[in-house]
């Protein structure tokens, strides 16, 4: 195979501009540091954004093309994999925040240690966080105020103590909105508005967000929505320190004589394979293809993957299942207005609770319809077609919303990313196989939020209610952690607690396969918290058990 000109050395390489690794880059340029970053996706500008339903039949159009970039899946070890689009997160420079909702809830205090509240769960691999709540809280603030998030401190009863409010208030109040806090009040829950990465005023410069029911999956074509695109990829290139490369696939790290990663292998749009090396290597993929890549970066010192020598790398991988119970209401709700910048949301069933039959609980919040189908195309009694099909369009509309819930999801050790024995994507790589199956305990969470929502929902004035039970993880959500645990134990955890690879000090994981729990809120911003806490801790050196292979990092 040929090989372009060896670039020179980098400070850093990140691999991945996404969430994660755009707020590493965005943090370790600010401090003075050199990056490369790798990104296996193309670099799309605002222009290229909108709702096109053409380009939008079989799938949304930011999703991986699983032609080219396929997964495969199966419940159990004893079955063989279905081929398909499992979890899909666009590839691209910015990642899922190019496509996203934008909800950023913090995570409680309680999350970091739910082993220590709720004790052993049989056949789980439940355990604490090595990192805490006030650990994180300041980068909390940190991602919240670059971001501009829109929403109102204090307002959600369950949350963790603030070091600082928002930057911006909260986003209008939807009508869908208006009746989720209303069928809460009347039950006695507390609600409030969603955080969002959206702007509800003009901030730093940048203009007030455009409210649009179709950039959810689809983009944002006028780029005032706050996403990693918009705001942490521009603030990195502006120290001239960050050499962003798009389309760039790394096929492995390899490492040196004495197993520290060397340098990161990668083809570029013209197909040509190129080595960059650097000093320290930050993997930000994704956990699903963060566990890929390492495993695919096999070599004599690691003939199981790049530091996996505990056989934990791919393990304890979690997911999110979306689900929710549908309300109809004689009054028009017009829940397409506002999209999913707007919602509003309970953290009521958040914390565990002892009498309901199932450990850890969840995020629950007010969602309008699907974009670019109605929310009632999912329901169970809807016909796929024809007059009576079209008769519930006219009916439901402009008259449902839906009360959807974030499942927490039990790590268990087989639950796991592998390298497919037989598949392989267009670039000639295995392509991951993900093997899972729901521990009871998410099946019984998940028909106890259900049966609330939809309390909520009556409480509310809903003539009508479909419970959309979750029976199966079935990667409709992007949400996805575990596969590169962190802990204080070797043999128990891929990285410690600075997200350094136990077995190769000077490589990195920051997306959310460090999270030993998957927790039941949407993940981001915790994501990009821990991403700036990591880099944070790079430029600072403050009680990293080893030596940064740079001096210019020290």
């Amino acid at each position: 195979m040929a090989h372009k000109q060896k670039p020179e050395r980098a400070d850093v390489c990140i691999i991945g501009a996404g969430a994660s690794g755009a707020t590493a880059a965005k943090v370790l340029t600010e401090g003075g540091v050199s990056v490369v970053a790798l990104e296996r996706g193309p670099w799309r500008k605002r222009e290229s954004f909108g709702g096109d339903e053409l380009a939008n039949v079989n799938r949304y159009n930011l999703w991986p093309d699983p032609l080219l970039n396929p997964r495969t899946f199966r419940a159990s070890e004893t079955e063989d994999p279905t081929l398909g689009l499992f979890c899909p997160v666009p590839q691209m420079v910015g990642g899922g925040t190019v496509h996203w909702q934008g909800w950023l809830p913090r995570f409680t205090e309680k999350d970091f240690h739910l082993r220590t509240i709720a004790g052993d769960v049989p056949g789980s691999s439940l355990v604490d966080w090595p990192i805490t709540y006030t650990d994180l809280e300041p980068y909390y603030t940190e991602v919240e105020w670059a971001f501009g998030v829109s929403g109102q401190a204090g307002a959600n009863r369950y949350e963790s103590p603030r070091s600082r409010g928002y930057p911006c208030p909260p986003m209008p109040m939807t009508r869908y909105g208006q009746k989720f806090h209303e069928g809460c009040r009347k039950l006695g829950y507390n609600s409030f508005p969603t955080p969002m990465a959206a702007l509800s005023r003009p901030y730093n410069g940048r203009p007030a967000t455009v409210l649009s029911a179709f950039a959810q999956q689809h983009g944002d074509p006028t780029g005032t929505r706050s996403s990693a695109l918009s705001v942490f990829v521009p603030d990195a290139l502006k120290t001239g320190r960050y050499d962003l490369r798009p389309d760039c696939y790394v096929h492995e790290v390899t490492v040196d004589e004495h197993g520290r990663a060397k340098s990161a292998v990668y083809q570029d749009a013209d197909g040509d394979f190129i080595e960059q090396e650097a000093d320290i290597f930050i993997v930000a993929c994704g956990a699903i293809e963060s566990a890929r890549l390492l495993l695919l970066s096999r070599s004599s010192r690691f003939p199981n993957g790049l530091a996996n020598g505990s056989d934990l790398v791919g393990r304890n991988l979690t997911l999110h299942e979306y689900s929710a119970a549908v309300g109809v209401f004689d009054d028009p709700i017009y829940a397409w207005a506002g999209g999913g910048y707007v919602a509003t949301s309970s953290y009521e069933f958040y914390e565990h609770a002892d009498d309901r039959g199932f450990v850890g609980g969840c995020h629950i919040a007010a969602a309008g319809v699907g974009i670019p189908l109605p929310i009632n195309w999912s329901l169970p009694d809807r016909p796929l077609w024809g007059a009576q099909a079209k008769q519930m369009d006219r009916d439901f509309f402009n008259h449902s919303f839906a009360v959807g819930m974030v499942l927490h999801d039990m790590p268990q050790h087989d639950n796991r990313v592998e390298l497919d024995d037989e598949v392989k994507d267009a670039w000639g790589l295995p392509v991951a196989r993900i093997t899972h199956k729901p521990h009871p305990n998410d099946l019984a969470q998940g028909r106890w939020v259900i049966d609330h929502n939809a309390e909520i929902l009556e409480a509310a004035g809903a003539k009508k209610t479909y419970r959309v039970y979750v029976d199966c993880i079935t990667g409709n959500c992007s949400h996805q952690h575990g596969t590169t645990r962190m802990g204080n134990d070797p043999s128990t955890s891929v990285l410690n607690k600075h997200c350094q690879a136990h077995e190769v000090d000077n490589l990195y994981v920051v997306d959310g396969g460090p999270f030993p729990t998957a927790t039941g809120a949407n993940p981001t911003l915790t994501i990009m918290a821990n991403a700036w806490r990591v880099a944070d801790g790079l430029l600072q050196r403050q009680g990293a058990p080893v030596e940064v292979a740079s001096s210019r990092l020290q």
